[in-house]
């Protein structure tokens, strides 16, 4: 059989069994509103939402045009192996003003297909299993300590020893939490993170390359993932809930009070950075919300801060930002095995592209979708189940 029908019989197989929910995926990821595609394949945008809402079929010549459209395989529109509950999951996103609802599609698609990658590797790994306790907070409560006790909460549900928090990244993963980096495509929406029917999922910016700024993203996203579940994203309010959790996370209240210093002692102020692996800035708005410094002091050393261009990068060493290892670690398991990327990627029913920055230890530049290509449409055998992790072993060894 010729290429040229292979490819014919596919984009019938894809026309039959197309899920809509993956045409809305590809057309965010792209940063395609529906009109825009519409014009693109020459169909109206009443059309291009049948199709994404399943009450319609497309045809197999319309299947092969979004094919070309939207760069992906006619495999792309079968159903995925993670059946994401994608319209219930809230993402939240740290500024819902500064990025536009196009740009946080966008980032949430590129999330929840991540998702499907980590279903598809799991078909043949054992990942951990989710681990995150509860405390939900009022989302109109500024004052309650509350987000303070969802951050002890958690370091007691984890067994997080007095001291400094270690490899933050390494500590979620272990406990069943997804981290990736977003593609450069989405690099204008900061980190974010939302819970859906696969996993709770962080996702980075891929050019955030400080590594004190990094950790406190993390610590943010894992204050929504227990506080926030079913709150609405963006309010300053829930961010500042958030803020709190991530502060006494990675600082203590109980550890840090007696050991942060009530005027801009530098050295001290390093010391600590160092420590704790947080940035100075954190340190110094600790210190201020702890009622250990004064406002005028705080606003002071802030000042000074800016002055000495700190604020965008502040003086010292910097360590290489914190990397993934879940999504990588299994990546390499499954290759020893003979399981190549192409063949996961195929499972996964996602492009060369995605799979690779998805399951990158480090961000990369890639393009996400590439001229389509024929694909089997067919999962592969299933394979017994290869554990990843167990006991004391970590996701980075």
């Amino acid at each position: 059989m010729d290429s040229s029908r292979r490819t014919e019989v596919q984009v019938g197989d894809a026309s039959r069994l197309f899920d809509g929910r993956r045409l809305m995926l590809a057309r965010q990821l792209v940063g395609l509103r529906k009109n825009a595609l519409a014009t693109k394949i020459e169909k109206s945008p009443t059309a291009v939402a049948a199709y994404e809402n399943n009450t319609k079929r497309p045809a197999p010549a319309t299947v092969a045009q979004l094919c070309l459209a939207l760069g992906v395989d006619p495999g792309f529109f079968l159903p995925g192996p993670h059946q994401s509950a994608a319209s219930n999951a809230i993402p939240h996103f740290r500024s819902l003003r500064s990025t536009t609802q196009l740009a946080r599609d966008q980032a949430f698609a590129y999330g929840v297909i991540a998702g499907d990658v980590g279903a598809a590797l799991e078909r043949h790994v054992e990942f951990p299993e989710p681990n995150i306790p509860r405390l939900s907070v009022d989302v109109d409560d500024e004052v309650s300590a509350v987000p303070e006790e969802a951050a002890r909460l958690l370091r007691k549900h984890w067994d997080i020893k007095a001291g400094p928090v270690g490899h933050l990244v390494r500590l979620a993963e272990n406990n069943g939490v997804v981290v990736v980096f977003s593609p450069a495509q989405t690099a204008a929406v900061d980190a974010y993170s939302f819970d859906d029917a696969y996993r709770p999922t962080i996702v980075l910016n891929p050019t955030k390359e400080d590594y004190y700024r990094q950790r406190f993203d993390v610590a943010h996203e894992l204050g929504h993932l227990v506080m926030h579940v079913d709150a609405e994203p963006g309010s300053k309010v829930v961010e500042n809930q958030a803020h709190r959790f991530a502060a006494e996370l990675l600082l203590p209240e109980d550890e840090l009070r007696d050991l942060l210093p009530s005027k801009a002692d530098w050295r001290t102020l390093a010391s600590l950075k160092e420590t704790y692996g947080v940035s100075l800035q954190a340190l110094l708005y600790r210190s201020r919300s702890l009622g250990v410094m004064s406002d005028v002091t705080y606003r002071n050393a802030i000042a000074y801060l800016s002055s000495k261009g700190w604020r965008r990068r502040e003086p010292g060493e910097m360590p290489a930002v914190e990397q993934p290892s879940l999504y990588p670690r299994a990546v390499e398991i499954l290759s020893s095995v003979g399981m190549d990327e192409i063949s996961l990627a195929k499972e996964a029913r996602v492009t060369a592209g995605i799979f690779r920055t998805v399951t990158a230890r480090v961000p990369v530049r890639e393009e996400l979708f590439v001229e389509p290509q024929p694909v089997e449409s067919r999962l592969p055998p299933e394979e017994h189940a290869i554990p990843l992790f167990r006991g004391k072993e970590q996701p980075g060894a």
